[in-house]
C-alpha cells in the first residue's frame, strides 16, 4: 500500500488533507481514484493511519481515517551520521541507503580532505534535494520518521557535541588495533539503547589532526578490516553492523 507523510495540521475530524508534491503523485503517477486506500504517517507524532481517498481535486486530495494502524519499523536506536562531503551523487546514494537502515539524522561536514569545494549558493538547494531523497526512501521502506538532513558543518565544529552521544565512532583506513565489533560489544555491555555518532571520512581520508582532535574528544578510532572501503560504502557498512548488534534487542 503506497505510503505518504503529512503534518499534524493536515488531520482534522477523522480526514487527511494531501497536498503539494504527495497530491500530485497520487493523482498523475499512481493514477489512485476516489475509495483506494493509502497509508499515512504523521511526521510530527509517527502515528499511522489507513485512509481511503474521498475526494480528489486540483492541488489536494482528502482522504477518510480508516483505522490507525500499529507499526514497529523505527529502530529505537538513536544514529546521527557526520558524512565529509564526497565528489558527485555519492552523498544521494548515502542518504537513500542510510535512511532505509535507520539512521535518524545525517549532517554533511566539510573536511580538510574533501575534494568538493561547497558553493554557499548551492548549499540550500543541496540540502532541500538530500531531504526529499531522504523522505522518499523513509516511504519505500515504510518508515514512521523522515531523518533530518542538516545543514553544512565545518569539522572544528562538530567536536563540541561528540559529549551528547553514548558513543562517537570513526572509521578509520590507518587504524589497525581497535575493531568496530568490538567497540559495540564494550557499549553494549554498557547500554542497549545508545545514541551514536558515526563520523566518515570523504574521498581523501581524514586528516591526521582531526583524527588527533577526535580522540582528544573520546571518539573511538576503529578499522573496518584489511580493506578499504569506499566513502559510500562505510556508512552501510557500519549502520548495518550496529543494527545487527542492537535492534533485536531493542
Amino acid at each position: 500500500m503506497p505510503k505518504f507523510f503529512v503534518k499534524n495540521d493536515q488531520i482534522n475530524n477523522g480526514k487527511i488533507n494531501i497536498i503539494g508534491e504527495d497530491a500530485y503523485h497520487i493523482k498523475n503517477v499512481l493514477r489512485m481514484r476516489i475509495d483506494q486506500e493509502l497509508q499515512i504517517c504523521s511526521v510530527d507524532t509517527s502515528e499511522n493511519f489507513n485512509v481511503i481517498i474521498e475526494s480528489i481535486n486540483t492541488n489536494s486530495i482528502i482522504c477518510n481515517i480508516k483505522k490507525i494502524i500499529e507499526t514497529k519499523t523505527e529502530s529505537k536506536l538513536d544514529v546521527h551520521i557526520f558524512q565529509g562531503i564526497p565528489k558527485s551523487d555519492k552523498m544521494e546514494l548515502i542518504i537513500q541507503k542510510s535512511t532505509e537502515l535507520g539512521v535518524k539524522e545525517i549532517t554533511p561536514v566539510i573536511m580538510d580532505r574533501c575534494i568538493v569545494k561547497v558553493d554557499k549558493n548551492d548549499c540550500l538547494k543541496k540540502i532541500d534535494r538530500w531531504q526529499k531523497i531522504a523522505e522518499a526512501a523513509a516511504k519505500q521502506s515504510g518508515r514512521d520518521s523522515i531523518p533530518t538532513i542538516n545543514s553544512f558543518e565545518k569539522i572544528s565544529n562538530i567536536y563540541s557535541v561528540f559529549s551528547n552521544y553514548d558513543m562517537v565512532i570513526v572509521a578509520y583506513e590507518n587504524e589497525k588495533k581497535t575493531t568496530l565489533k568490538q567497540v559495540l560489544k564494550d557499549l553494549k555491555k554498557k547500554k542497549s539503547c545508545p545514541k551514536i555518532a558515526i563520523i566518515i571520512g570523504p574521498e581523501g581520508g581524514i586528516d591526521t589532526e582531526e583524527i588527533s582532535n577526535m580522540k582528544k574528544n573520546k571518539a573511538e578510532i576503529v578499522t573496518l578490516g584489511t580493506r578499504i572501503l569506499r566513502t559510500e560504502t562505510v556508512a552501510l557498512s557500519v549502520l548495518s553492523n550496529i543494527m545487527y548488534e542492537f535492534e533485536g534487542d531493542v
